[in-house]
């Protein structure tokens, strides 16, 4: 377990390094920041000043050092736009993401796994065709246009919610939260769904695939002859199976919604990570862009270090293997 876990931190710190160094490369082939900062009419002497107090003027792998050792310590400078500190504009902003991507996971999770057993236990059904057809439009339509389609319905002629913003919070320190306001979860509902559906299509077809074909392995024949009850075998054999795979894939899911968050969080104006980062983008302000890269990149190596873990701890034949190779 310890060479296990030992190998896995190398991996991603050896991941970090190689995304911290590609985000290292926007401030060397997007632009000069000095330009940005100081303007087309500057004068000579202003840029050798400003180039010397960043640092530079400096060869490219001083400044990369410069650059990790400072990562490391969760700073990327100034924001070019605004002339704020990344780290605060990033620490104001994440919370907003980080809980449109939990509220979208749990009704992925919630809605999806209960769907996807129920298309596979029955696959004949009215309502299994109805789930696969829901399943197969939420794959299929872009998520921007799942967004305009709600705002347009829930907020423009039914009025039952917000079409836009994140509503009223609550201040938790530096944490912000509108969970604890009716006015938070009003405004949080059409961007949720939004984010969700992909997830909870994807999630039910996997659900789906691993439960049919769990049926037909022969441990599950072999409760049937037992004379266990389909509930017991349904539920207590078959999905327990089904979810090690599903574990997987939903954790790896999760920082997809963080990452991928940007178009919702744009189209509801959810003032998040994604919303700051395509402001970024259309500024060219590449120390926030850097900095959402590696913050993006840390996420999901954090959860893929965690399910792993999960997986490693769920699934006995991974410690029976590692034991056997030993």
């Amino acid at each position: 377990m310890l060479a296990f876990v030992l190998r896995r931190l190398i991996q991603a710190v050896i991941v970090m390094v190689a995304v911290a160094f590609f985000s290292f490369l926007l401030f060397q082939f997007v632009g000069d920041p000095v330009v940005f900062l100081l303007g087309q009419d500057a004068r000579p002497e202003q840029i050798r000043q400003l180039r010397a107090d960043l640092g530079l003027d400096q060869p490219f792998i001083v400044q990369f050092w410069h650059f990790l050792s400072n990562a490391v310590r969760g700073e990327f400078g100034l924001s070019l736009r605004q002339g704020a500190k990344v780290s605060r504009l990033i620490g104001e902003r994440f919370p907003a993401t980080f809980e449109l991507a939990m509220v979208a996971a749990v009704l992925a999770l919630v809605i999806g796994i209960p769907m996807g057993v129920y298309t596979a236990l029955r696959r004949g059904s009215f309502m299994s065709q109805v789930f696969m057809t829901v399943s197969l439009l939420g794959v299929s339509l872009p998520t921007f246009l799942i967004g305009i389609l709600l705002i347009l319905v829930f907020a423009v002629h039914l009025g039952w919610f917000p079409s836009f913003g994140r509503g009223e919070t609550v201040q938790f320190g530096w944490w912000t939260s509108g969970l604890f306001k009716v006015d938070g979860w009003m405004h949080i509902v059409l961007p949720a769904i939004t984010l969700a559906i992909f997830q909870l299509t994807l999630i039910m077809r996997l659900v789906r695939a691993e439960m049919l074909e769990v049926l037909r392995t022969d441990y599950i024949k072999f409760a049937r002859a037992r004379g266990l009850s389909n509930r017991a075998i349904h539920f207590g054999h078959a999905l327990k199976n089904t979810l090690v795979p599903v574990m997987t894939i939903t954790g790896l899911q999760l920082g997809g919604l963080i990452a991928f968050a940007i178009i919702t969080e744009s189209v509801f104006q959810w003032p998040g990570m994604g919303l700051l980062f395509i402001q970024a983008v259309t500024f060219a302000d590449i120390p926030v862009m850097a900095a959402y890269l590696c913050l993006i990149a840390l996420i999901f190596v954090v959860i893929n270090l965690v399910v792993d873990l999960l997986y490693f701890a769920v699934d006995p034949r991974l410690r029976v293997g590692k034991a056997g190779g030993h």
